[in-house]
Formats: C-alpha cells, structure tokens, sequence
C-alpha cells in the first residue's frame, strides 16, 4: 500500500490511493477559466471549458486533452460495473469514472471526477507562473 503523502490531506489520500469514494457535492466550481491539475503529480487533466454540468454531486467533464490515463474495469462498491479513470503519467492515482451517458453534441462521454483528486489552478492569467505556459492560449479571448 502507499505510503500518505505528507502533502495530500486524508480524504485526499484515501480517494486518489485508496480509490475510496469522494464526497459528493465538495465540488469546486468549474464555471471560469481554469486548468485543473491531478493533486498527485500536477499533470494537467481538464479544463474549466470542458466541464459539464451532470447534477451528480461531483465535478463532470466532456473530454480530457492530456490524460493519457488507464481507464479500467471497476466493480467495487457493489455497483454496476463501471470504467475507472487513473491518472498514468506520474500520479496512478484514482480520479473517477468515466459514463456514456455526457452531452452528445460534446462527444457523448461525461468523466466524473472526485473533487478531491483536483487541484484548480490559478485564472488563467496566472497560468504561466504557476509552470503551465502552453496552456494559455486555450483560455485567450479571440
């Protein structure tokens, strides 16, 4: 089992390593222009302009443009199986899952994403400082 990270909260830890389930409603607003980064390993994962509003109690995205993720067979919980979605780059951590069930006119795909394993950025104004230059271009008006 892995070892807490000093760096992540409890609840933090025992969804992004544990894959326990999030809170619902703990959702950070998804409506401005952010980047939301995996809290683990920092790689960017969705965008604020992607996100999709589901009413499920958890963030809702229509697709993820870097994550180059496992997605995986999840029957836990005794729930109906479900495709589990990992971060795979650096964190391997537990984020959500991913439905069929998302807007068609985006895609068809809705990943439901516990809030805790998200780290917003800043607006993106700030994006460059905080390491994510080339991501804003993505949030420039025109």
């Amino acid at each position: 089992m892995p070892r807490q990270s000093a760096s992540l909260t409890p609840e933090q830890f025992r969804v992004t390593q544990q894959a326990a389930p999030g809170r619902r409603f703990a959702t950070r607003s998804t409506a401005s222009k952010r980047l939301y980064v995996d809290i683990v390993s920092g790689e960017p994962l969705f965008t604020s302009l992607d996100s999709s509003t589901s009413g499920c109690g958890w963030p809702s995205f229509t697709r993820n443009q870097w994550l180059p993720g496992v997605m995986k067979r999840d029957a836990s919980h005794r729930r109906p199986v479900r495709t589990e979605v990992r971060s795979a780059a650096h964190g391997d951590g537990h984020l959500g899952h991913v439905f069929d069930d998302g807007p068609r006119d985006r895609g068809g795909l809705r990943y439901r994403i516990n809030s805790a394993s998200l780290r917003a950025s800043s607006r993106w104004t700030k994006l460059a400082e905080a390491g994510y230059a080339e991501f804003v271009p993505l949030f420039k008006p025109g």
